[in-house]
C-alpha cells in the first residue's frame, strides 16, 4: 500500500474508541505514512453535542442511567449536518484516501453515501472489543465490502493483532510503584469508586483517575483528571491529563493515562476494549470490575482465559495477593500479536 492515505473514523462519545484511533494514526505516521482522523460529532449541531455532554455527566455518576442510557441509544448518524458531512466528503474526495479504518459503526451509512458518489473505497472495520460493540448493532449491517479486523478475538479465544500504544518495552515488576490504578474508562463510568475504598482497606496506595472536582476525596489516593472541558471533536490531541488541580498535560504518542497504567501492579477497571489495549502494551494486568454491557463481559472472560486479568471478586478472595498480580503480569510479558498499522503501509 504504497502511497495510502488512511482516514481513521472514530467517535467521541468513547475514548476507548477514539484513543485507539489516534494511536493507530500515530503509528502510521511513525513509519511514514499518512494518516488524518474524523471524529463523528464534527458534524453534529452544537445543541447535539449538548445533550451529549449531559449524558456523559449523568452517566458518570450513575451507573445504572448509563446502562440504562446504552440500551436506548440511537444511531447517531442521522444526528449530523448534511453541510457539514458534504464538506468532509469534498475534503476526502481531495486528499484522495485510498482506505477508511471505522471505530464506530455510525460511520458505516456515511461511506456508503460517499462511496456511491466518489466510487469504491477499501474499508476496514477495526474492533477494539472483543465482540460487536453497541455502535455496529445499531448501526445494522452494510451493503460494503468490508474487511473485520479484530484486536481480540472472544469467539477465538486470541489477540489476533493490536496497535502499539507505545514501542516501549513494558517496565520490568520490580521497576513498579506498589500502586494500582483504579479508572472508569473515558467517561468514568462503573463501580471503581466503590472498589478504590476496598483496595485502600486493603492497604494499597491507589492512582485514581477523577472525572469532576466532587470526585476527590483524600487518604491514600493521588488523583489524576482529564481536563473536564476537553472534548474529543475539539482536536485531534490526546485529552489533556495530568495530577488534580494542576494544569493539565498534552501528552504526545499516546495517552497520559497509560504512563500510570506501566507503572501500576494493576489496572482496576470495567474491561473496555481500551483497557485491554493499555494492559497488553504495558504488561499490566487487569482486575475486572462490572462490565458496561455484554461486549464488556466478553472482553473480560477473554482476559481471564488468557492470563491476562481477574475478577475483582476472585482477586479478593485470594485476599488480594499482589504475588497473583505478578504471575498475570509474567502471561502478558509472553503476548504476541502482530501490528496492524504495519499491515496497513
Amino acid at each position: 500500500m504504497t502511497g495510502a492515505v488512511v482516514e481513521v473514523l472514530t467517535s467521541g462519545v468513547a475514548l476507548g474508541v477514539h484513543v485507539p484511533g489516534l494511536l493507530l494514526a500515530d503509528r502510521i505516521r511513525e513509519q511514514g505514512g499518512t494518516a488524518s482522523v474524523s471524529v463523528l460529532e464534527r458534524l453534529m449541531r452544537p445543541e447535539t453535542l449538548e445533550t451529549t455532554g449531559r449524558s456523559k455527566q449523568a452517566f458518570h455518576r450513575d451507573f445504572r442511567v448509563a446502562l440504562a442510557g446504552q440500551k436506548l441509544a440511537r444511531n447517531a448518524a442521522v444526528s449530523t449536518d448534511p453541510g457539514a458531512v458534504e464538506q468532509l466528503f469534498t475534503d476526502w474526495a481531495q486528499r484522495g484516501v485510498t482506505r477508511f479504518v471505522v471505530f464506530s459503526g455510525f460511520w458505516l451509512a456515511l461511506i456508503e453515501q460517499y462511496v456511491d458518489r466518489h466510487g469504491p473505497v477499501p474499508v476496514d472495520i477495526c474492533h477494539v472489543d472483543s465482540v460487536r460493540s453497541p455502535s455496529f448493532d445499531k448501526a445494522g449491517e452494510t451493503v460494503l465490502p468490508v474487511r473485520h479486523v479484530w484486536l481480540a478475538d472472544a469467539d477465538a479465544g486470541v489477540v489476533p493483532c493490536s496497535i502499539p500504544v507505545t514501542r516501549d518495552a513494558p517496565l520490568p515488576w520490580t521497576s513498579r510503584d506498589r500502586r494500582l490504578l483504579v479508572h472508569g474508562g473515558g467517561w468514568g463510568m462503573g463501580t471503581y469508586r466503590e472498589r478504590a475504598g476496598d483496595l485502600l482497606d486493603a492497604g494499597f496506595d491507589l492512582d485514581v483517575v477523577a472525572y469532576e472536582q466532587g470526585d476527590l476525596s483524600s487518604g491514600g489516593v493521588r488523583y489524576f483528571m482529564i481536563d473536564p472541558d476537553w472534548h474529543p471533536w475539539l482536536d485531534d490531541g490526546y485529552p489533556p491529563f495530568g495530577p488534580a488541580g494542576a494544569e493539565p498535560v498534552r501528552r504526545t504518542g499516546h495517552h497520559g493515562s497509560f504512563d500510570l497504567c506501566r507503572q501500576a501492579l494493576a489496572s482496576v477497571s470495567k474491561p473496555g476494549g481500551g483497557t485491554l489495549l493499555d494492559s497488553l502494551w504495558s504488561a499490566t494486568p487487569l482486575v475486572l470490575l462490572e462490565p458496561f454491557g455484554p461486549h464488556e463481559q466478553r472482553n473480560a472472560d477473554l482476559w481471564i482465559s488468557l492470563g491476562y486479568g481477574i475478577s475483582f471478586e476472585d482477586w479478593q478472595r485470594k485476599d488480594f495477593a499482589v504475588e497473583v498480580l505478578e504471575e498475570l503480569h509474567a502471561a502478558l510479558l509472553t503476548a504476541e500479536a502482530p501490528d496492524y498499522s504495519k499491515e496497513l503501509l
